[in-house]
């Protein structure tokens, strides 16, 4: 158990980012997830900005490194122009 007011504060701290965090890459990979599985084209091309805008978003507050954001983001690309 922390003895310092700092270190509960601190512990309280990590534990609300780390909820705030897990629900916000959770919410992504569900999208990421519902952009691979879908067929039609014109829907794929619609999902694909909020998307690649919710990676962004991960990536700035550093929930995910930003290199595997890009890397996320080309393979999404090249799956949704391969679509017929």
């Amino acid at each position: 158990m922390a003895n310092h007011k700092s270190a509960i504060k601190r512990i309280r701290q990590s534990e609300a980012r780390r909820v705030h965090n897990k629900y916000f890459a959770r919410t992504t990979r569900n999208a990421l997830k519902a952009l691979r599985g879908t067929t039609d084209k014109a829907a794929a091309q619609e999902m694909l900005p909020k998307v690649s805008s919710m990676l962004d978003k991960l990536a700035k507050k550093n929930i995910i490194h930003k290199n595997k954001a890009a890397n996320l983001k080309s393979s999404l690309a090249l799956h949704v122009n391969a679509l017929q």
